[in-house]
């Protein structure tokens, strides 16, 4: 049985707003498809292009693309962003939100991200909108 996760207000390509539930973050990575895409599969090598939030378990958002109305790109599968989105993202159909809960050591590890708020002892979680792959 997996731990509850946060809700996040609005539909695909809508800036969320996330709901915690009263309990501590998972330990491992949870992931949850809020909204199922209808798109091909991304897959490991693909260069993603997405809109996120993301903000600390029961905390402060650290950065989203909503607010700057652009969306960001960067390969997947492949080591160049933290192992939560690798490990969440591969596999994921384009057009869904994905929901990811990601424990310490598979984001930012036990130095955090101090310039953002991120504590090396936070867990992530991140709603994200699948665009499409470049």
């Amino acid at each position: 049985m997996s731990a509850p996760l946060p809700t996040a207000s609005g539909s695909f390509g809508e800036k969320p707003v996330l709901t915690f539930p009263a309990t501590p973050a998972p330990e491992e990575l949870e992931v949850a498809v809020l909204e199922p895409g209808d798109g091909p599969l991304v897959e490991a090598g693909d260069s993603i292009v997405v809109h996120y939030l993301g903000q600390t378990w029961g905390g402060h958002v650290f950065d989203n693309s909503y607010d700057r109305r652009s969306t960001i790109s960067f390969p997947i599968g492949v080591g160049a962003v933290i192992s939560g989105w690798d490990s969440g993202l591969v596999g994921q159909a384009i057009g869904s939100r994905v929901l990811l809960s990601i424990p310490p050591h598979e984001g930012y590890g036990p130095r955090g991200v101090p310039q953002a708020g991120i504590r090396g002892s936070d867990t992530l979680v991140f709603v994200v909108d699948v665009v499409g792959v470049e």
